[in-house]
């Protein structure tokens, strides 16, 4: 029983016991770092990539497959194309951050291939509304599968193509 404490005490004497402020420390020493972004091109209708939103809505959704990039910091930015049922057109290029479930636009196309930066661009949750999914569809079966990042840009296509992530490896 001896020999049990004395491994026991051991053992405890080599943890190392971490306070709260060691651990903020530690954690704010990681911060996220976003990279450089810079504005793409306009889509061409060739590059447009249609996904799967929901059956309640009568827009129509695209990313601009030629635009996709998972960046260092782990962001997966596209142009996103909506398409209203009367033919109205919206053009925004985003980001999408997959570890904290949270989107953000960066700019707004205009009919004429430029962009206007979006001056109040925060960083804000994506939710699965039921009007409105489209970041959800997005964040859920085709950039942030189980909530991890798609690994390049291959791979967001090749969810877009296929209509979405299957857990089971089909679709």
């Amino acid at each position: 029983m001896r020999f049990w404490i004395l491994v026991l005490g051991v053992l405890l004497s080599q943890t190392r016991v971490f306070a709260a402020d060691d651990f903020d420390d530690e954690y704010d020493a990681k911060s996220w770092r976003e990279v450089e972004v810079r504005l793409p091109v306009a889509p061409k209708a060739a590059s447009l990539l249609p996904f799967y939103v929901s059956a309640v809505t009568t827009n129509r959704f695209f990313v601009d497959g030629s635009s996709i990039e998972v960046g260092a910091d782990g962001v997966v930015r596209y142009v996103l194309v909506v398409l209203s049922g009367e033919g109205a057109k919206n053009v925004t290029f985003e980001g999408m951050r997959c570890e904290t479930r949270e989107r953000r636009i960066y700019a707004a196309g205009r009919s004429d291939g430029s962009w206007v930066k979006f001056k109040n661009n925060q960083w804000d949750k994506i939710r699965d509304a039921v009007g409105n999914r489209h970041h959800a569809a997005l964040f859920l079966e085709y950039f942030c599968p189980g909530g991890n990042v798609v690994r390049d840009t291959t791979e967001a296509i090749n969810w877009l193509k296929k209509g979405g992530y299957a857990p089971s490896g089909g679709v």
